[in-house]
C-alpha cells in the first residue's frame, strides 16, 4: 500500500512538473519591406499559440526605441489558443534600414523562478524611404516648428560671472502672411540689444535679433539653465523659446596677492561615493564634509549634480573659518533595475579650487 501511494505521488508530481503554459509564435520577426517616411506609422501583428497545458498570460511586452506595442492579448490564453502582440513604427525622420526588438516575458516557469530570465525576442524590420526635404530643412530651420522659424533656439557658453555674451538669433517667416514677433518677459539679465528688422516680419523674409546674456546680474553659479519666449502671431504655433545652458564660473583675477593669501580653503576629502545595493523604489543618504582651512569664510555658491535621482543638502552654505559642514546626499531609486553612475559638484569661493567633485554610485536591485 505504501509503495502505491508513493508511487502515486511520484505521478502528481510528474504531472504537475509538466503543467505549464508555453508560448510559440508564428514568425519572430515581422518584415514591414520598404516604407516611405512621410507615410505615417506602420503596424506589424505578430500572432502567437499557447502550446503548453496551462493558462498562458503576457507579463511584460516592452518595445526598442522608436517602436511601440501598447496593443496585444490581456488576460489569460487557454491552451491551444491563440494571442497577438501588434508592433506600431514611426518612420518620420528615420531613413535608413531598421531593426527594432521587442522583449516579451510571460508567466512561463522560467520567468516565475528566475526575473532575470532571458526574454522571448521578437523583430521588427524594414527600410524607410527619404522623403524630399521640406522648405525648412532647404533653409536650414529645422529646430522649431511652426510658420515663423528660430534657426538656432538652443545656446551653451561657459562664462565668468563678471562677463556677458551677445548671440545673433536668425529668423525667417514662411507663411503667406506678416508675422509679429515680441520678446516676453524676459529676465533682468537677458535683454534684446537689435534686430534687422521692424515689429514684424514680412512673407518670405528672414531677419536677426541680438539678444544680450549679461552672467553678472544672473546671481548664480555653476550650471544653469534658462528659457525665454517670443510671442507671434504664428498660425501655428505662437510662442517661439530660446534655451540658454551657461556654466558660470567665479572670475578671481582681480583679487589681489594679499586677499589670496587671506583667502578661504577647501577641502573635502571623499572622491568617491558608493551607495552599494538598493531596493527599488527606495531614498538611502549619505554624508561627507566640506572643511575651511583658510582665513576668511568659505560660500558654497552651488551644489550641483549630474543625475536628478541624487541630490543634495549643506548643513551651512558659509562655512567659518576652522569650521566645517555637513552635505547630505540623498539617493531616490526608481523601479528599473541599473547601475546609476553620476557626479556632484560642491562649487565655493576657494580661488585655488572652487570646484571638488565625487563620483557616485547606486545599484538598484
Amino acid at each position: 500500500m505504501k509503495k502505491l501511494s508513493l508511487l502515486f505521488l511520484l505521478v502528481v508530481a510528474f504531472v504537475i512538473s509538466y503543467a505549464q503554459p508555453e508560448i510559440k509564435f508564428e514568425s519572430t520577426t515581422y518584415d514591414f519591406g520598404k516604407i516611405k517616411e512621410e507615410g505615417g506609422k506602420v503596424t506589424g501583428k505578430f500572432i502567437f499559440t499557447n502550446v503548453g497545458n496551462q493558462p498562458l498570460e503576457l507579463k511584460s511586452v516592452r518595445p526598442g526605441c522608436g517602436c511601440t506595442a501598447a496593443n496585444y492579448s490581456h488576460g489569460e490564453i487557454a491552451p491551444g489558443e491563440k494571442g497577438y502582440i501588434e508592433a506600431t513604427y514611426n518612420p518620420y525622420n528615420r531613413p535608413g534600414a531598421f531593426t527594432k526588438n521587442i522583449r516579451v516575458t510571460t508567466n512561463e516557469p522560467k520567468f516565475i523562478e528566475n526575473d532575470k530570465a532571458t526574454p522571448h525576442m521578437i523583430f521588427i524590420k524594414g527600410e524607410v524611404i527619404k522623403r524630399p526635404p521640406t522648405e525648412f530643412e532647404i533653409a536650414g530651420y529645422t529646430k522649431t516648428a511652426g510658420m515663423l522659424r528660430i534657426k538656432e533656439p538652443d545656446v551653451v557658453h561657459t562664462l565668468l560671472n563678471t562677463q556677458y555674451v551677445l548671440d545673433t538669433f536668425y529668423v525667417k517667416n514662411f507663411w503667406t502672411k506678416p508675422i509679429s514677433i515680441e520678446l516676453h518677459n524676459a529676465p533682468e539679465f537677458i535683454s534684446e540689444q537689435k534686430r534687422s528688422f521692424g515689429t514684424e516680419l514680412a512673407p518670405n523674409q528672414e531677419g536677426y535679433i541680438i539678444l544680450k546674456y549679461d552672467a553678472s546680474k544672473r546671481g548664480k553659479f555653476a550650471q544653469v539653465r534658462d528659457l525665454i519666449n517670443f510671442i507671434t502671431n504664428d498660425s501655428v504655433e505662437k510662442t517661439k523659446r530660446v534655451h540658454y545652458s551657461i556654466n558660470i564660473k567665479e572670475d578671481f583675477s582681480k583679487l589681489t596677492p594679499k586677499q589670496l593669501k587671506m583667502a578661504p580653503i577647501s577641502t573635502i576629502e571623499e572622491t568617491e561615493m558608493n551607495f552599494g545595493e538598493v531596493g527599488k523604489n527606495i531614498t538611502s543618504t549619505k554624508k561627507f564634509i566640506v572643511k575651511n582651512t583658510g582665513k576668511s569664510p568659505l560660500i558654497i555658491r552651488a551644489l550641483e549634480s549630474s543625475s536628478s535621482l541624487f541630490t543634495l543638502n549643506s548643513q551651512l552654505m558659509e562655512i567659518p573659518v576652522g569650521g566645517t559642514s555637513e552635505v547630505t546626499v540623498t539617493f531616490k531609486s526608481n523601479n528599473r533595475i541599473t547601475t546609476h553612475k553620476a557626479t556632484i559638484d560642491v562649487i565655493t569661493n576657494d580661488p585655488n579650487h572652487p570646484i571638488h567633485t565625487i563620483n557616485i554610485e547606486a545599484k538598484v536591485q
